[in-house]
């Protein structure tokens, strides 16, 4: 494994663990989830660039905009979340309580 690979990994694993262990505040699952979106981008561009492959050009803009998407959607719930509960804690979203 080359080591721009192995960068790309330790990223999607550090914001996947990062996701799995620290989810105190919305916010920082956010970021998590972003962090493994861009290390997953970056991977697939790379790749990409590598086999040269003309069908597969799109596929990172797509993934982009996807991220985007969920970006914009994780900052509305945010929005909404802090407005209702008057915080981002993940303790206080219980699904239970309407």
């Amino acid at each position: 494994m080359t080591p721009v690979h192995l960068t790309f990994s330790l990223g999607f694993v550090l914001g996947l663990t990062g996701l799995a262990f620290h989810r105190t505040h919305l916010l920082s699952a956010l970021l998590c989830l972003e962090g493994m979106m861009l290390s997953l981008f970056l991977a697939l561009s790379l790749w990409v660039l590598q086999t040269e492959v003309a069908s597969f050009s799109a596929a990172p803009m797509m993934l982009l905009a996807f991220s985007a998407c969920e970006a914009s959607t994780g900052l509305a719930l945010l929005v909404a979340t802090a407005r209702t509960h008057g915080s981002d804690r993940m303790q206080s979203l219980n699904l239970l309580q309407c």
